[in-house]
């Protein structure tokens, strides 16, 4: 996927995620990193409710452009929802388990990328 692609991407993950009050939303580019994705989006939800009204809005917006899901993951529990977009994985997190699990340490070599209203610097 080419950069442009990447921003695409990333870009209407976040507008669909802040849609619905997505909280700390990071983009990272793990496409040198790793081959099972290009992007991991990552975004915090306040309750389990939350966290799966995010998760709808992506997938909303996924099928509004033909957006192949490939699978998602921990919807039903709400903690840690993942979402497969093939070239992009989405993790939805309750604040705890985001904490615990500290994907962006996990993934400090790779840059973010500048998507949503408060693009973090990397």
């Amino acid at each position: 996927m080419s950069e442009a692609q990447q921003l695409e991407r990333a870009a209407w993950i976040a507008e669909a995620a802040q849609s619905k009050k997505a909280e700390r939303l990071v983009a990272l580019d793990v496409s040198a990193l790793t081959s099972i994705a290009d992007v991991f989006v990552i975004a915090t939800g306040t309750s389990d409710r939350h966290a799966r009204a995010i998760a709808d809005a992506i997938l909303e917006a996924a099928a509004k452009r033909g957006q192949r899901v490939l699978g998602v993951e921990g919807y039903d529990d709400g903690r840690w929802v993942l979402i497969d977009l093939d070239d992009v994985i989405v993790h939805v997190f309750l604040a705890e388990v985001r904490e615990a699990y500290d994907l962006e340490r996990l993934w400090s070599d790779a840059p973010a990328l500048a998507v949503g209203e408060a693009a973090p610097a990397h």
